[in-house]
């Protein structure tokens, strides 16, 4: 009975601590973060981001199953009802405790299977005879990787970290699973939270050739100044075997090109070897004259926006510099889909610019100036943006400030940026309206009463579950 009554108890408890899961999970299983959102009681349990049943989380499962099975059995067979009853609640208190417990447990049998993945994916990569392209930066990771990847597949075959798979766990699957030896180059996109990620993954890929996108105040939370940020993504300088493309644009960038000693190739300032001029966007098209070691095309694209163009410009160099040729670089261009949820245009009655997947302040200010172009009634929806330390605040105010010289209405989400936003907005004597939404039901329910034909609605970040 007693068996029974512990198997049914650890069971519901378990069943109980999956929303906690998926916030620890959101957290991406860092303990210090988790422990955060603990204290502050900080959850959210909303339908967006689902829980993922990846191994890890049903291994984690079967560890919290066998540890609340053994810690109440124990109860249960030793004490009264009345102390059992007691100790059942206290367990489901103190649930958010035992998951971290559980984390710990589950530590050691993470490290040996991170190792494993590591070592079958180093040994498969030596057999390979493709080049590797390494990819990292503050914004437009994804974005550059996959606009490289459609101008070099004019010529090559090529395999590339797949959506923003940038860890070490998401190279070595994408390595295990879609790399093959037709391949000539493998382009992987190097994401950094700490100091050394990017070394690490140089080193583990081999990388040949760098790409550096424009560095600047990211993830600011973990790295604590901007200084940081700059020796992390200097890293990939130091730990490339042939040379650097950077794109100029940014102040940190033009520092890191002139401390770097590879041989490098800056981009995107006029009259470097490769940049942009005479741009036009028309009907959320872009044209513009490409110029590259001092030949020029003429060019348009799907993709709009001044961070997109830079974008383009960066991984066309790349690309001329391994050896595709001048009109199968324009071809590749002119052929470039929208990136899903990163400045796509979706058309209709209503236009739509979705630009959900993430946010920094140049990238935010370059939607605005592209929903500033458009007609009819400009409608923003936006959380902010977040991961910016002690800057959080400045800058989503600051934000706040440009978003009140373009939008006739605002739609805040969420309360994490909500003070900062409507501060810097109201700052600015704006005279559009200003709407607020806790959830994604009540966003579609506002959004629904308020959209009108040839409106357009920019999506600028959409924010996972664990932050409210």
């Amino acid at each position: 009975m007693i068996f029974l009554i512990t198997l049914l108890y650890s069971l519901i408890l378990v069943a109980l601590m999956l929303p906690l899961i998926k916030v620890y999970q959101l957290e991406n299983y860092k303990p210090k973060q988790y422990i955060k959102k603990v204290i502050k009681f900080n959850f959210a349990f909303g339908d967006k981001n689902r829980l993922k049943f990846t191994n890890r989380v049903k291994r984690l499962l079967i560890i919290l199953f066998l540890l609340i099975f053994l810690i109440f059995f124990l109860f249960f067979y030793y004490f009264n009802i009345y102390v059992s009853i007691i100790c059942s609640i206290l367990g489901i208190i103190f649930s958010p405790f035992l998951l971290l417990f559980g984390h710990y447990i589950a530590l050691p049998i993470e490290k040996m299977v991170i190792c494993s993945y590591i070592k079958k994916a180093k040994e498969k990569l030596k057999k390979m005879p493709c080049r590797k392209i390494a990819i990292t930066g503050s914004f437009g990771k994804t974005t550059t990787k996959n606009i490289l990847f459609q101008i070099l597949s004019e010529k090559y075959k090529v395999c590339a970290t797949p959506k923003s798979f940038n860890t070490p766990m998401g190279v070595c699957r994408t390595i295990l699973e879609n790399l093959t030896e037709m391949d000539d180059y493998f382009i992987v996109e190097m994401g950094a939270r700490h100091i050394g990620d990017i070394e690490f993954l140089c080193k583990f890929v081999g990388a040949d050739y760098g790409v550096l996108t424009p560095v600047g105040n990211c993830h600011i939370e973990t790295f604590k100044s901007l200084e940081n940020v700059e020796k992390a993504k200097f890293e990939i300088c130091e730990n490339v075997n042939d040379f650097m493309v950077i794109n100029g644009k940014s102040e940190s960038n033009k520092k890191l090109y002139k401390k770097c000693e590879k041989k490098k190739y800056l981009i995107c300032e006029e009259n470097s070897f490769g940049y942009a001029s005479d741009i036009k966007v028309n009907d959320f098209k872009s044209n513009f004259n490409l110029h590259i070691d001092g030949k020029t095309i003429n060019v348009t694209t799907g993709l709009f926006g001044k961070a997109n163009i830079d974008n383009i410009v960066l991984a066309a160099c790349l690309a001329y510099l391994l050896n595709v040729n001048i009109l199968d670089i324009k071809k590749g261009i002119e052929t470039l889909k929208p990136i899903p949820h990163r400045m796509e245009l979706i058309k209709g009655y209503v236009n739509v610019i979705d630009d959900s997947y993430n946010s920094n302040f140049d990238g935010f200010k370059q939607a605005l100036e592209v929903l500033s172009s458009c007609s009819g009634r400009k409608i923003l929806v936006t959380p902010g943006m977040v991961e910016l330390g002690d800057k959080q605040y400045e800058m989503n105010f600051n934000i706040g400030k440009e978003i009140a010289k373009v939008c006739d209405v605002v739609l805040i989400m969420n309360k994490v940026n909500k003070d900062s936003l409507l501060a810097g907005i109201t700052s600015s004597n704006y005279n559009g309206k200003i709407l607020f939404a806790e959830t994604r039901k009540e966003q579609k329910n506002v959004l629904k009463e308020l959209l009108q034909v040839g409106d357009t609605v920019l999506f600028e970040n959409d924010l996972p579950d664990n932050y409210r």
